[in-house]
Formats: structure tokens, C-alpha cells, sequence
């Protein structure tokens, strides 16, 4: 399941991308657009690359990328700035994520 997530996860990274590349309305929503996709790309593929070694973090890698890039793509076309107080969150769970990933590696 984490595999799927995840491919679906660099799909819309890609699409939120290629969207900001062509379609987004302003400099401001390319910005978070191109911000979005990088990382939520980024954690896609860290999941894959450790979900069968360390699958609470993958997922952790995969929350945390999905409130961070989704809080960007909703302003992006027009949502509530207050989304970029939540955005932050997304962050915290990917560096938690990523530290929960570096503890595994160390203890194995």
C-alpha cells in the first residue's frame, strides 16, 4: 500500500509541477506550486526507497509530504492563506520522519 501511495503521491508531485510550469495564475502560485511538487516528489520516492526497511517512517515521510504540498497547491488556486499556518506541520512530520529513518538505520 505504501508503494502506491507513494507512486500516486510523484504523480500528482509531477502534474502540480507541470500545472505551476503552465497554468498557475501568479509568481506567488508558481512558487508554491514548484515548492509543493519538489517535495512532495522528494518524499515519494524516499518512501519507496525505504518502505520495507522502515515502514512507519515511510509513512510518517508521506503524511507529512502530502500536508505540506497540499496546503501549498490549495492557496496556489485560490484557497485560504491561513493553510499556510498547516503547512509548516507537513514539514515537521518530514524532518521527524526522516530523523525516525535515521535511528532505524543507526540501530540496525
Amino acid at each position: 500500500m505504501i508503494g502506491i501511495l507513494a507512486a500516486l503521491s510523484a504523480a500528482l508531485a509531477i502534474g502540480a509541477g507541470a500545472f505551476g510550469a503552465h497554468g498557475a495564475s501568479s509568481q506567488q502560485a508558481t512558487e508554491w506550486l514548484r515548492t509543493g511538487g519538489l517535495y512532495q516528489l522528494i518524499h515519494a520516492v524516499a518512501a519507496i526507497s525505504i518502505m520495507n526497511m522502515a515502514r512507519g517512517p515511510a509513512i510518517m515521510l508521506l503524511t507529512g509530504a502530502a500536508i505540506f504540498a497540499l496546503t501549498l497547491y490549495i492557496m496556489a488556486i485560490g484557497g485560504p492563506r491561513w493553510l499556510g499556518a498547516v503547512t509548516p506541520i507537513g514539514g515537521t512530520l518530514m524532518i521527524a520522519g526522516w530523523i525516525w529513518t535515521a535511528w532505524i538505520y543507526w540501530r540496525a
